[in-house]
């Protein structure tokens, strides 16, 4: 692997705007778990109730899952190869979120949060898979390495 591999000006656009992206859902899940209330006040008493009533395996899947993007963006942009894992954590801990809420959720989540909330948490899904697939086509060509100190950002 070359010691001066051009960092493209994509890897910075994309990290830059998952890693915003991933601070939001981190915000998302820190007040949803800290209950605060004036965060919380936007969601009706039926919705409260369905957030509140996640079992610990889905909080921990969608833990891993934020703060897994939030990680593997810092990671993307100082170009280093362990993006690519943290993402697909981060992918699995979508997932199982995932799987709660469309699947296993005795309550019908888009009865409770509408049919955009549906579409949202589907495109969080999807952006979760785009972002490995970046990732790994990054590492592919050299740009991620063990460590970014050496990398050329010309």
């Amino acid at each position: 692997m070359s010691d001066h591999i051009k960092t493209p000006w994509h890897l910075w656009v994309t990290g830059g705007l998952y890693l915003l992206w991933s601070a939001m859902g981190a915000l998302d899940y820190t007040m949803t778990q800290m209950r605060n209330e004036a965060y919380m006040s936007q969601f009706t008493p039926d919705q409260l109730k369905y957030f509140y009533g996640f079992p610990v395996w889905m909080v921990a899947g969608w833990a891993i899952g934020v703060w897994g993007g939030v990680i593997g963006s810092v990671l993307l942009l100082l170009r280093h190869r362990l993006a690519v894992p943290v993402f697909w954590l981060a992918l699995i801990g979508t997932g199982v979120g995932a799987l709660h809420m469309f699947i296993l959720s005795e309550t019908s989540f888009t009865d409770i949060a509408g049919p955009f909330e549906f579409v949202f948490s589907l495109v969080i899904l999807v952006l979760s898979g785009l972002i490995v697939w970046y990732a790994h086509r990054m590492q592919v060509r050299g740009v991620l390495g063990s460590s970014s100190h050496h990398r050329s950002t010309e």
